[in-house]
């Protein structure tokens, strides 16, 4: 384990757009965020899908405690693309993804990103 806490506080940084601050909870998927947290800083080009933005990661994972329903602001890890999630508002997705943890401002800051953005995950 990186360190003994349980709560990790991540911040997306959306260049020349925003910045949102997150947290990332181990129990929620532990091997999942561990890997996560391991490879911070992670860089990405965003993409759109649905009622989601994401951007993939070197991080290579199977199926945690997976989940076909989501809620506004949740942070997941999508197994089939190796991607982390932002999803804006309550949704079903195209295959189940790892809940990693959850954005502490309205994910609807994120309607501006669009497909295509340079965006970094780093812890704080």
């Amino acid at each position: 384990m990186v360190n003994g806490t349980s709560r990790i506080k991540v911040k997306f940084i959306v260049e020349d757009l925003l910045e949102a601050e997150g947290e990332l909870v181990r129990f929620l998927a532990p091997r999942t965020v561990e890997a996560l947290v391991r490879a911070m800083p992670i860089h990405g080009v965003t993409a759109t899908m649905k009622d989601m933005v994401y951007f993939s990661t070197p991080v290579r994972m199977g199926s945690e405690k997976p989940r076909l329903q989501v809620e506004g602001g949740m942070l997941t890890y999508w197994p089939m693309t190796s991607s982390i999630c932002i999803f804006l508002e309550r949704s079903q997705p195209y295959s189940p993804m790892n809940v990693i943890g959850n954005l502490g401002v309205d994910p609807s800051v994120f309607r501006e990103v669009g497909t295509g953005r340079r965006i970094r995950m780093v812890r704080y």
